[in-house]
Parts: structure tokens; sequence; C-alpha cells
């Protein structure tokens, strides 16, 4: 359920932010949207209990319904978000991820390595795209715009994972962002 509904706020959370984000007054940064997804991956990863499957299905489903609304490829953001929760998941024993700066390292880290799987899956099957420093300022960008969202991402997502604690224990551990 903690899973389920994660995936159901972050798929509204890329609906809003892919409609808005054009909206806003930020010249450089109008056509590098935030990965909303990737950020709810990586979270899925590294808040994973003991199996990582729910947080894999429930990158994949989140990367299916972001392929739906985003036009793009059917599967890659699936494909991507999968592999980007395995990674964050094998970095969760190393990391800990807490406080304004950190979270905001990682969130840029987060969209870098979901732009550049997804670059090399489009690379492996022949996908077009731009050339290949249009791409990489393109990474950048995004990683920045991740960056400045995934502190209020993450928070929402904490609050969410208090709301499912079922000791006051849990609940204190999920609002410092500790893992479970």
């Amino acid at each position: 359920m903690r899973t389920a509904t994660l995936v159901l706020v972050a798929y509204i959370a890329c609906v809003i932010v892919g409609a808005a984000w054009r909206l806003l007054p930020i010249g450089f940064l109008r056509d590098a949207v935030p990965d909303v997804g990737a950020l709810t991956a990586a979270y899925l990863g590294l808040t994973a209990r003991r199996n990582v499957a729910p947080a894999v299905g429930g990158s994949v489903v989140l990367g299916y319904l972001v392929d739906i609304i985003s036009g793009g490829p059917a599967g890659l953001a699936a494909l991507v978000l999968g592999l980007a929760s395995l990674i964050t998941r094998s970095v969760q024993q190393r990391i800990l991820v807490r406080g304004f700066a950190l979270t905001m390292a990682f969130s840029g880290f987060v969209a870098i390595i979901a732009r550049t799987l997804a670059l090399l899956v489009r690379g492996i099957y022949g996908m077009g795209g731009a050339s290949f420093l249009t791409e990489l300022s393109h990474i950048a960008l995004c990683a920045l715009a991740t960056a400045i969202i995934g502190p209020l991402v993450w928070k929402a997502f904490r609050r969410i994972d208090a709301a499912f604690a079922r000791t006051h224990r849990e609940r204190d551990a999920a609002l410092e962002g500790l893992a479970p």
C-alpha cells in the first residue's frame, strides 16, 4: 500500500511538474523538466525494507505511467526507473541521505544517472537524438532542475512514509529520513 501511494503521488507530481514547469520564469531551465520519476525510483530504492521487488515494481509502474504522459518511447522510462531503483538500492548501505545539501546533491546525482541510462538505452537501440554536446548540456540542466525540487519531493515522500508507520519510533525515523 505504501509503494502504491508513493507511485500515485509521484505520478500526479509528474503531471503537475510537467505541465507547470514551462510556465515558470526560469529562462535557462525552461526546457529541462525535473525528473520526479527518477527521484521517486531513488526514494523507493533507498527505503526498500526487506526485499527490493516492491520498490523495483513500483518504479517500473511509475516509469510506464511516465512513458504514457511524456510521449517517449514505450518502456524507456520504465526500464530506466527500474534500473535507477536497483542502483540506489545498491548504494543504500553506504550513504544516508539526510539534510538539505545532501538531499540536493543526491537528487542531482540521481537525475544524472537516470538521464545517462536513458541516453545509453536510446543509443543501444538506435533511437535518434541530438548531438552529444546537446545531450550532455540537457543532462546537466535536468540535474540542476531536479536538484532544486529534490528536497521538497523527498520531504513529501517522508511524510507519506510517516503516515504508514506502525509505531511512533518508525514515524520519527521516517520524518528524519532514516532507513526503516
